[in-house]
Formats: structure tokens, C-alpha cells, sequence
């Protein structure tokens, strides 16, 4: 058998890099949650393995650790496969809170349907009593009013650029389901779920669109 040739590399750039930190990442190649390492590094030209001349800097760059794939320091801002289900659990406790306190505790079927979305969305040893008392405590800040636009905001924003339509439309509907557990929408009800539209990059119509679905659905 014909052995290969051996191409000895006499002068080419070599690259020495140094890590700046760690952490975890959703690595785009691996499709899931890894260890990553942002890194820096020098550029150096080599003659015969040895560095001589400097090229420059080079990076910074995150590495996965796990495929050893390169990626711009931008893949860093796309939530981890973890942090994105603790945002949609917050996300829909939220909504949830919010029309309960635009449209009040008082009916059964309300907080029966409140309790099973929030169950539902991550926190399966929620009670009605539970949520009866964060709306109490909500509804007494501020002399009685909440900034329905800040607190969703706050909660929602983050959350939506990474979220498909069909994301973001689930998270209103589940907030138009409790709204409508015991009659129609009230005004409260309706201002809380068109802030919850523009908190997730829902168009208006498309809001008024989903909203009146949700009344059709027996």
C-alpha cells in the first residue's frame, strides 16, 4: 500500500487563545444547553513552529465545549433551553395575576380556571388561596392600581423575541380563558389583555382577533 506523503506546514498564522470567562449556552450546532467558553486571542505568524510576527487580535469568540464550534459573542443573548421554561412559568403567572386582578376573585370559576392554567404553566402546587393573597397584595400597592403596562412588560418583553405566533398567541389565550371563565370580558379584563398583546408583539387586530375566538370556544 502507497503511504501518503507527509506536508510538513513550514510558515502559516497561529492563533493563542485565552479564556475570559464561562458559563452555559444553547449552542445553535449541538441544538441544546452546553458549557461554553468566551475567548480571546493573538494572532501570530509562525515560521517552522515558531511565532515570530504578530497579526493582531483575534475574537473574542464563544466556544462550545461540547462540539468545539465557533459562534459570535451575539449567541450568548438566546436564553438556555432552562432559562427559557423558567420565563414562559413567570410569563403565564403573570398573565394570570393580571386579569385576576383586572376582573376580581369573586367567582369560583375564575379562580378554578386561574389555578389550572398557572398549574398547567409550571407551578403545580398552586391553590386558589395562594393566588387570591398575590392578588391582595397586588391590587393594595399604588393605592389600589397596578402598572398593568411596566409589570407585563417587565415579565413578557424578554420573552418575545424568542417565542414563534403561536408562543406568544397560547400565552394571551391562557389569559383570555380565565377572563372568560365566569362571562364576558369586562373592560379591566380587556385593557390586561390588550397590554399583554403589545407586551408580546401582538398586532391589535390580531389581539381583537384572538380575543373574540376564545368567546367562541365552548
Amino acid at each position: 500500500m502507497r503511504q501518503r506523503p507527509v506536508r510538513v506546514r513550514l510558515a502559516g498564522v497561529r492563533t493563542s487563545w485565552r479564556t475570559l470567562d464561562d458559563g452555559d449556552f444553547f449552542c445553535p450546532d449541538c441544538g441544546g444547553d452546553r458549557r461554553y467558553r468566551r475567548r480571546a486571542g493573538r494572532r501570530r505568524f509562525v515560521l517552522l513552529g515558531l511565532p515570530l510576527l504578530p497579526r493582531g487580535a483575534a475574537g473574542p469568540i464563544v466556544e462550545c465545549v461540547g462540539c468545539r464550534a465557533h459562534f459570535a459573542a451575539e449567541v450568548l443573548d438566546q436564553p438556555t433551553t432552562t432559562r427559557l421554561t423558567a420565563m414562559l412559568r413567570e410569563a403565564a403567572h403573570s398573565v394570570v395575576l393580571a386579569v385576576l386582578a383586572a376582573g376580581g376573585t369573586e367567582s369560583r370559576a375564575v379562580r378554578e380556571a386561574a389555578v389550572e392554567a398557572v398549574r398547567a404553566a409550571g407551578f403545580p402546587a398552586c391553590t386558589q388561596e395562594e393566588l387570591v393573597t398575590m392578588v391582595a397584595a397586588l391590587t393594595s400597592e399604588a393605592q389600589g392600581r397596578i402598572p398593568l403596562e411596566i409589570e407585563l412588560h417587565e415579565a413578557l418583553a424578554p420573552l418575545a423575541p424568542h417565542l414563534a405566533v403561536p408562543g406568544r398567541e397560547s400565552l394571551l389565550l391562557q389569559g383570555a380563558r380565565v377572563a372568560l371563565a365566569d362571562a364576558a370580558y369586562c373592560a379591566a379584563e380587556r385593557e390586561v389583555l390588550a397590554a399583554v398583546g403589545r407586551a408580546l408583539r401582538i398586532e391589535a387586530d390580531e389581539v381583537d382577533r384572538l380575543l373574540a375566538e376564545a368567546g367562541t370556544v365552548s
